[in-house]
């Protein structure tokens, strides 16, 4: 175990107090121009947005990548994974260290955290992403990689580790309990009813992976519901936004920089 400093530059990115907890963060961009926040899943870190952060960047954002205790370079916290706790800790950063309206673009429990946000404090919020996320169980598809994790195959859980024991400062004795309480969330969250969703004013992208781990129709009923959503299905699976950046940037970026047409008119 390696303790850090707030303060700290390591790879890139600097640590930050959060919420009573030291996290790992990169910021990156023009420093005028808007906060976006890019939120990781579980067993993931800001790694998984490489294939976005130089485009990010390029097309004049300001752009924020925290990393969850636990995850990347953070270290863990003595508390379990819940929506919750990562909600509240979300709003904290965005507080203290982002310190105005942001957009947030959110990838599998982390699109759910970024409406969580946008509905319990949409003055924080300017624009969302939800992207291949789902807010119930009924949500997904059964999915073999996600069976794997549930039954604690041997080479699954090596496939997971390197990356945690390759950054993180608790060390590779650690990643047991990471992934026990990871295992915890996975499977009791989230459970959200969509419709608790429908006061969500902040423009919503929708973007789904046509082979991915969320129901095509959990993500109409999602669009449904939000007043200001719109709904995109790219070819890809679940880590679609690192298979297809080609297709995916692009999209996100219109979509943050203006709304599209909401109909069309013969003028």
């Amino acid at each position: 175990m390696r303790p850090v400093l707030v303060g700290e530059e390591v790879d890139g990115g600097v640590y930050v107090e959060v919420a009573g907890s030291t996290i790992w963060h990169f910021c990156g961009g023009d420093p005028q121009g808007v906060p976006t926040v890019l939120l990781h899943g579980l067993f993931a870190s800001a790694a998984t947005w490489g294939a976005q952060v130089t485009d990010f960047v390029d097309a004049g954002l300001r752009v924020y990548l925290p990393e969850r205790p636990g995850h990347g370079h953070s270290p863990d916290v003595p508390v379990e994974y819940t929506f919750a706790t990562i909600l509240e800790r979300t709003i904290d950063y965005l507080e203290t260290v982002v310190g105005t309206r942001a957009n947030l673009v959110g990838w599998a429990d982390g699109a759910v955290v970024a409406l969580l946000v946008a509905r319990e404090r949409p003055d924080l919020v300017n624009r969302v992403v939800y992207v291949n996320g789902y807010l119930n169980s009924s949500g997904r598809h059964t999915d073999e990689f996600v069976e794997l994790v549930l039954r604690r195959n041997p080479e699954t859980i090596d496939y997971l580790r390197q990356h945690h024991d390759a950054t993180s400062p608790d060390g590779p004795e650690h990643f047991g309990v990471v992934f026990d309480k990871t295992l915890r969330m996975i499977t009791t969250e989230p459970e959200y009813p969509v419709r608790d969703f429908a006061g969500v004013e902040a423009p919503t992208l929708v973007v789904m992976a046509d082979r991915g781990i969320v129901r095509v129709e959990h993500a109409l009923e999602i669009v449904r519901a939000l007043p200001k959503a719109r709904f995109a299905v790219l070819p890809g699976t679940h880590i679609m936004p690192v298979e297809s950046p080609e297709l995916f940037n692009p999209l996100v970026l219109n979509f943050l920089a203006a709304d599209p047409p909401t109909e069309w008119l013969p003028g």
